[in-house]
């Protein structure tokens, strides 16, 4: 798998609208592993995914792999996202508009260990850097339960590499969306706990 057949391209704004339907089903596949277990939508995905498109300086970084979009992160200002997330911000009287909010890092299994990872998060501190109207960068992870019964056997969180990174989790911050699990007929509420680092 030579470094030659992957492409590296940058959306913005509104470019990030073509890329809505290989992102949703990218975002479907990965997500339906645990922690997330996401049993994927491809219609809540388009409708979630507009809140990028929507905002100017939101920033889609995608790889792809012999034309394929194999791995993806995303990116835009705090107070261009959903009030789901931003709301634990304010009522910790953060000041929003200087915090820009990494949404997902994606990557196909088949594709992780070869340094992507590491080049996503480059790459949003330094889109998020480029302005100089942000202080701190954040994002959110699941909270799933020590002894959940599709945690598969030799589970390593990313919570080292997050760390490693600059990032601390705030406990103090946290998020609740409603989601399907895989195997469930009913969504149900998970807690979402933020992580944040100064640019």
């Amino acid at each position: 798998m030579a470094d030659l057949d992957f492409t590296f391209r940058s959306f913005r704004g509104a470019e990030i609208a073509s890329q809505f339907e290989p992102l949703g089903r990218l975002r479907i596949t990965v997500f339906r592993d645990y922690p997330y277990l996401y049993e994927g939508d491809l219609a809540y995905e388009m409708r979630y995914l507009h809140t990028y498109s929507a905002s100017p300086e939101a920033l889609l970084y995608a790889v792809f792999y012999r034309g394929s979009m194999v791995g993806a992160t995303t990116c835009l200002p705090l107070k261009d996202e959903q009030e789901e997330v931003f709301r634990p911000f304010l009522d910790a009287g953060m000041a929003v508009e200087e915090i820009f909010y990494f949404g997902e890092s994606i990557l196909l299994s088949e594709y992780r260990g070869l340094g992507i990872g590491k080049r996503f998060f480059d790459e949003r501190e330094a889109h998020a850097a480029s302005s100089g109207a942000y202080r701190h960068t954040c994002f959110c992870a699941v909270q799933r339960r020590e002894d959940h019964p599709l945690r598969p056997p030799g589970y390593v969180p990313l919570d080292a590499f997050w760390t490693a990174r600059g990032y601390r989790k705030v406990p103090g911050l946290v998020s609740h969306f409603d989601w399907l699990d895989v195997g469930e007929t009913q969504s149900t509420s998970k807690s979402m706990v933020f992580w944040m680092r100064a640019l």
